[in-house]
């Protein structure tokens, strides 16, 4: 039997499920699981997850959450090559560098804003603001920073009230628990920064 990916697997409180919206988010949940245990193997799950994504948000015209997915390929490789076959060693980001960071996320996010609204998207300025904060989290992530999770928190809940917006129920509901996911990736990434220190 053939299955179109954009057809509908399931519906749930009148929401259409598509069979590709269903495997991305699944997909997406385990890399981001694997990613807590700061586990190698994350990176192929995110790889994965982003070609399914990409093409999922092409469809609903949100061109930086889709092009956001390219980036989080090349990111995947970068990571997969990066760490260590163990695993991620967590550390701290300079204090120096948060607030060249958060500038550099808001000039930037003025420069795509008025891009995505001349090319019709369904979302400009808080897509652009939301696709530099993941570039950011995903780039500390790659480097084994502690603090991509704090950053991943706060860009996943505007995640959540963008894709609310736009009626994905359940790439929402997703990114709910990305957001409670978040969290325990902080801690647990900098539990196992803190113990490294002690053992020193």
């Amino acid at each position: 039997m053939r299955i179109e990916v954009f057809s509908t697997f399931f519906t749930a409180w009148g929401y259409e499920v598509s069979y590709l919206e269903f495997v991305a988010s699944l997909v997406s949940f385990i890399g981001v699981a694997l990613g807590i245990t700061a586990k190698r193997i994350t990176w192929p799950w995110w790889a994965l997850s982003s070609i399914l994504y990409g093409i999922f948000f092409l469809q609903y015209k949100l061109y930086a959450s889709a092009a956001l997915q390219l980036v989080f390929i090349a990111a995947a490789v970068a990571g997969w090559y990066g760490w260590e076959p163990t695993g991620a060693k967590p550390g701290p980001f300079k204090n120096k560098y948060r607030l060249y960071t958060i500038a550099a996320i808001i000039l930037a996010t003025l420069i795509l804003g008025p891009l995505l609204k001349s090319l019709g998207a369904a979302s400009t300025y808080v897509d652009a603001i939301l696709f530099f904060g993941s570039l950011a989290a995903q780039i500390l992530m790659v480097y084994e920073k502690y603090d991509s999770w704090p950053m991943w928190l706060v860009v996943d809940a505007g995640y959540v009230a963008l894709y609310a917006s736009q009626g994905l129920l359940f790439t929402t509901l997703l990114y709910v628990a990305f957001t409670a996911m978040a969290a325990l990736g902080w801690s647990s990434w900098y539990g196992t920064h803190r113990r490294a220190l002690r053992s020193l």
